[in-house]
C-alpha cells in the first residue's frame, strides 16, 4: 500500500478548497509533549517518496521535511506532559491537532485525521482515516513533519537530561531508558500517568530535576 491523493480529489470535487491532512506522533513513549502536524498540499508541487513515516529513514524523512516546510502549509503543534497527565494521552493528541490545524496560514474547510477518531473540538467538516499515514498523501506529509520535529524535540531534552537515550530511543520505554529511570529517577519531562513512570514514584525513586 502507498498512499495516495485520491481523498483529497474526492473532497476537492465534493467542493472543499483546501484539503488539510493532520496527523500525530508520541503517543507511545514514556518522556516528552505528544506531536501534531497539519498539511495542506499543494496540488501542483507533491514530493515525491510520501509516505507513513515510520516506513522511511531518517535521511529521507529530513529531506522530505524540508521540503514540505519550504512547498506546502504546514503547522505544528503540541501537547504537553502536563496535558498528557490531566487529561489523558488520546484526549491530548486530539488537542495537539486542533492546534496544529488552527496554525496554518489560512483555516482549511476539510480536514483528513489519521486514525479512527476525529478531535472532539474540530469544527470543520472532517473525515477519519485508519491508517491513514499509509494511504494518504496529505496525512503522509503530516506524519513526516510531525516525527521529523519531535525525534529533533527529543534530541535535545537528552542534552539536558543525559543518560535515558532519549536521542536513539525518543522516550520511549527502550530497556536501557527502562534502567535509567530506576537508576537516575523521573525528570520533568517522563509522563507521569503511564504506568512504569508511575510505579517508580510509587516506589520512592528520586525525581530528577
Amino acid at each position: 500500500m502507498t498512499p495516495d491523493f485520491t481523498m483529497e480529489d474526492a473532497a476537492i470535487s465534493a467542493g472543499f478548497l483546501r484539503v488539510a491532512g493532520v496527523d500525530e506522533v508520541g503517543r507511545g513513549p514514556l518522556a516528552g509533549p505528544v506531536t501534531a502536524a497539519a498539511v495542506v498540499l499543494d496540488p501542483g508541487f507533491i514530493p515525491d517518496g510520501l509516505n507513513d513515516s515510520k516506513k522511511l529513514s531518517i535521511t529521507k524523512r529530513t529531506y522530505l521535511a524540508d521540503i514540505l516546510m519550504e512547498h506546502a502549509d504546514v503547522s505544528i503543534a503540541h501537547a504537553s506532559v502536563e496535558e498528557i497527565d490531566t487529561h489523558n494521552i488520546l484526549r491530548a493528541s486530539h488537542i495537539a491537532m486542533c492546534r496544529a490545524l488552527a496554525g496554518l496560514k489560512r483555516p482549511p474547510d476539510h480536514v483528513l485525521v489519521d486514525g479512527s477518531m476525529i478531535p472532539r473540538d474540530l469544527a470543520i467538516p472532517a473525515q477519519a482515516v485508519i491508517k491513514g499515514d499509509a494511504r494518504c498523501l496529505s496525512i503522509s506529509a503530516a506524519s513526516i513533519v510531525a516525527k521529523n520535529c519531535r525525534d529533533r524535540l527529543m534530541v535535545d531534552l537528552a542534552q539536558q537530561h543525559p543518560g535515558y537515550g532519549w536521542e536513539t530511543n525518543m522516550g520511549y520505554g527502550s530497556k536501557s531508558h527502562m534502567s535509567a529511570l530506576q537508576n537516575l529517577g523521573v525528570t520533568p519531562h517522563h509522563r507521569r500517568s503511564f504506568k512504569p513512570v508511575h510505579n517508580i514514584l510509587y516506589q520512592g525513586k528520586n525525581i530528577r530535576y
